[in-house]
């Protein structure tokens, strides 16, 4: 249906600045249709705080601030400006001669008002009338906006106000909200998640992990740790763990697995256990781990009955004053790579895979075996589920410096052959450990990043004169 013209709302015509009477819908003088001015809005002003206020057609708002960084819109008004509340919104508390009075309500909680109160400013101005206050509501904020009571008088109670955590911006557009299920509410843009890309630096060891390009979450998962043996010889270590992404939860169990084991080996190393029992132990504690996972109520294994237990693969290293263990089960690998590169490197480590024992087995080469598509379909694993639990370990003494490099498949996939793999490491590795593994991670990024990516570099010592190999 058609709408009625309305009648003027301005006492002057907006075209020629005629007079115009009340009711009028035309101007007399020059024939201008009254009935398309707006209306003259209500006066019941309103405090943005919290983003733009609605604004009616055809009026021009200007624009509100930009976030301020943490997901949350910038205030429009400073927290000095709202009358009668600190910058928390709890009232102000009154000067000591003043009898208490009845505070006046904490503005309802927003976003974008902080409840960390600072220790300034010392002085609040005094703030004109607000429209919305009663004259003794006004009065209570008006005392206290005063000057803070001297430090020897007691200061007035001041409702607590719970912290509100600060919410995520998106990366995409820093300005949207990040909804519970790692969206922007603004753009929709999935966020990174923690497990996406992760680093970490332990004394002279390093870990970088990725999720590839190719992968919607990081399965992999890795811990690395310093410590000392009884006689004050350091040591150190890093496990590294790749999910079966077949399985269920696989990010779980790669997680869960690297914690146990890096706990147990920085926990019986200092007990004065040989390295290599130490890491066969730890080994066994990750199983136990990952077992522990699968114990999931009737109810849960009744609605999902395809699922599988969840399962990982799991390679570690510890490195001592001339003495470098290893440790694996599946077909993550650890490799050696001399600090003189005229000398050649090696791999430490024999794969639980189908290619592994086709090659053992003397059926296919390792190039034929390799380039089959069973080639990683793994024979060994953490799980409640694995046949048997067959834990692998070995023990070098290396004869001169050189760094030890511990990886999962997503890695060597793209630096199969020891001599591949130290063609890409960095020369100043040893130096620079996590500058090597960032190295890393971004030679098989490069090249495809079809898996989840994640190295550990630990530098082997010159050892002592006379060591030889075990």
């Amino acid at each position: 249906m058609s709408q009625m013209p309305q009648q003027a709302a301005v006492p002057k015509c907006p075209s020629c600045e005629e007079p115009l009477e009340p009711g009028d819908r035309f101007c007399g003088a020059c024939g201008y249709d009254l009935s398309v001015v707006p209306a003259r809005p209500e006066d019941s002003p309103t405090l943005a705080v919290n983003g733009a206020v609605p604004a009616p057609d055809g009026v021009d708002w200007p624009v509100a601030r930009d976030s301020d960084g943490h997901g949350r819109p910038a205030p429009v008004h400073a927290a000095a400006e709202l009358p009668g509340t600190d910058s928390g919104g709890s009232p102000l508390p009154p000067p000591p001669e003043a009898p208490p009075a009845t505070p006046v309500a904490p503005a309802a909680s927003a976003p974008g008002v902080r409840f960390d109160r600072p220790d300034e400013p010392d002085e609040y101005p005094l703030q004109a009338p607000d429209p919305r206050l009663t004259a003794e509501q006004d009065a209570t904020a008006q005392d206290a906006a005063a000057p803070a009571p001297a430090a020897h008088a007691e200061p007035a109670a001041v409702p607590a106000v719970p912290a509100v955590p600060a919410e995520k911006v998106c990366v995409a557009c820093r300005a949207g909200r990040v909804d519970d299920d790692g969206y922007c509410e603004n753009c929709g843009h999935a966020q990174p998640r923690e497990r996406d890309h992760m680093e970490q630096e332990s004394g002279p060891i390093a870990a970088v992990s990725d999720r590839g390009l190719r992968h919607h979450r990081n399965e992999d998962a890795f811990s690395v740790g310093c410590t000392a043996l009884p006689d004050g010889a350091p040591a150190s270590v890093a496990i590294v763990c790749d999910g079966v992404s077949s399985a269920t939860r696989p990010d779980d169990a790669s997680l869960a697995a690297s914690r146990a084991a890096g706990e147990s080996l920085l926990g019986a190393l200092p007990r004065g256990t040989h390295p290599q029992q130490a890491m066969h132990d730890a080994i066994l504690a990750a199983s136990h781990a990952v077992n522990a996972l699968a114990d999931e109520p009737a109810t849960a294994r009744e609605q999902a009955p395809h699922q599988n237990a969840p399962a990982c693969t799991l390679v570690g290293a510890v490195v001592t004053a001339g003495l470098l263990v290893v440790g694996w089960v599946g077909d993550s690998r650890v490799y050696w790579v001399p600090a003189d590169r005229s000398t050649p490197p090696a791999r430490l480590t024999e794969d639980d895979s189908w290619a592994a024992q086709m090659v053992a087995a003397g059926l296919m080469n390792e190039a034929e075996a390799y380039a089959d598509e069973r080639a990683h379909a793994i024979t060994g694993w953490l799980g409640a589920d694995a046949y048997e639990l067959e834990p692998h370990t070995a023990s070098f003494k290396p004869d001169r410096p050189g760094l030890v490099v511990v990886c999962t498949d997503g890695l060597w996939n793209y630096a199969e052959s020891a001599e591949e793999m130290a063609d890409a490491v960095p020369l100043d590795a040893a130096a620079r450990p996590l500058h090597g593994a960032r190295v890393l991670v971004g030679h098989a990024l490069d090249g495809g990043g079809h898996d989840n990516v994640t190295v550990a570099l630990l530098p082997f010592p010159a050892p002592p004169q006379g060591a030889g190999s075990a």
